[in-house]
């Protein structure tokens, strides 16, 4: 194995075991994802800006994931409509709010939303937690903190307010995304390539999905949770969840 290879094994496994000892913020945060579940709605989930929507798109129609989530997949900042475009939007004060008024997310108090955004400080995803709070939803917020305090007050990626995701949600699991994301150094290249960011979060919200999963179990709760359609008997199993999920999961049909 190369240097380079085993650099970046050992940094996501490092960065892999700092957030599986986050647990303590795991648990209260999927205890109420278990009852939203368990009393018949569903949990928005949104990763806003770039790279960050692979988060949302994870949970969603995934085997071995919940059926009742409600990904948040905005055009303007999906990578497919243009890289430096959604870069742009997801500076763009206010936006968020209009994101979440198409997508009818908020009209009952205490709706869950999970905003997955590893750096934190962008104005698209506090505005999300600032909005979800006006709209007395319950957030649940996946990012880095360590990242988020140790950038400059002044970047032009920061909500005008100058406060980081973890510190206006309900519940902040920490991903512990390294400062400057990529984590290996190669002779004669200046900038650091191996990102880590997708993985951080990818990773702490299937650990958020899988006690979600548990703490149903306890509560005798039949987890609503996806076969994979490309297992036989794949598309039988799941035809009882897209029934009920359809009408209430936007990308789902």
């Amino acid at each position: 194995m190369s240097r380079e290879f085993e650099t970046y094994r050992s940094a996501l496994v490092s960065i892999t075991a700092k957030i599986v000892r986050e647990e303590d913020a795991i648990v209260p945060a999927a205890t109420v994802m278990a009852k939203a579940i368990a009393d018949g709605g569903v949990i928005h989930v949104i990763g806003p800006g770039g790279h960050s929507n692979m988060a949302a798109e994870e949970v969603l129609w995934r085997a071995g994931g919940l059926a009742p989530i409600n990904a948040i997949l905005d055009a303007g900042t999906n990578l497919i409509h243009g890289a430096k475009r959604s870069n742009h939007i997801e500076r763009l004060p206010g936006y968020a709010a209009k994101v979440l008024d198409a997508y009818g997310v908020g009209r009952q108090p205490g709706e869950v939303i999970v905003i997955a955004n590893a750096y934190g400080i962008n104005p698209m995803c506090v505005d999300t937690a600032l909005e979800a709070k006006k709209r007395k939803m319950i957030s649940i917020g996946i990012t880095s903190k360590d990242f988020a305090d140790s950038l400059g007050p002044d970047h032009p990626s920061r909500h005008p307010s100058g406060k980081n995701l973890y510190q206006e949600v309900d519940h902040f699991i920490n991903c512990h995304l390294p400062y400057g994301d990529a984590v290996v150094e190669i002779d004669g290249a200046a900038q650091k390539t191996g990102p880590t960011a997708t993985i951080c979060n990818v990773f702490a919200i299937n650990l958020l999905m899988i006690e979600t999963v548990r703490q149903l179990v306890a509560l005798g709760v039949d987890p609503p949770v996806w076969k994979s359609a490309n297992l036989p008997g794949g598309d039988e199993a799941n035809k009882a969840n897209e029934a009920k999920y359809i009408p209430l999961v936007r990308h789902l049909a």
